[in-house]
């Protein structure tokens, strides 16, 4: 795939400047086809792709929950980890805002608004994993030890299967 060919984001912006290698991977952007359509269009399991959320605590203060494709967030175990009363999803538009990416498309590399990173702590496991590359229909393929120092993830056991 040559550099034309896939967006030039954020996110890409972000790997390019840390010199962090990862290997874009365009798909068909399907509207609530979610991790399941790209884990099937890119031929690698659900669980490696890894969807990013955006939450509000009850303080509404914003962060980001990287998990298994295949799995949910526990908001009771994610807010008694953060000390919180209550963890919740935030709405689209402040998802966009934060971030600067449009929901379906969004990215823990590149945005607006610098936020803490969670990850779900069996993400560690994989070498590589699939993410958001900042665009509906883009992912990247990058290193689990990349994405841990590059945006400070903090390890979180909140998945339940879903």
């Amino acid at each position: 795939m040559s550099k034309n060919e896939y967006p030039i984001t954020q996110a890409v912006r972000f790997f390019r400047q840390r010199n962090i290698p990862f290997i874009p991977l365009l798909y068909p952007y399907v509207d609530h086809g979610g991790t399941r359509q790209a884990a099937t269009t890119l031929n690698v399991h659900e669980h490696q792709v890894i969807k990013t959320l955006l939450m509000e605590t009850d303080e509404r203060k914003p962060i980001i929950v990287l998990m298994h494709g295949d799995c949910e967030v526990s908001m009771k175990q994610l807010a008694r980890r953060l000390g919180a009363k209550r963890v919740s999803p935030c709405d689209e538009r402040s998802a966009e805002k934060y971030t600067g990416y449009k929901v379906g498309g969004i990215s823990p590399f590149g945005t607006r608004t610098r936020l803490p990173v969670y990850a779900q702590n069996t993400i560690m496991e994989f070498e590589k994993i699939y993410i958001n590359g900042g665009s509906r229909g883009f992912m990247v393929e990058i290193g689990t030890a990349d994405l841990a120092e590059s945006l400070r993830v903090t390890t979180v056991d909140v998945a339940v299967k879903s």
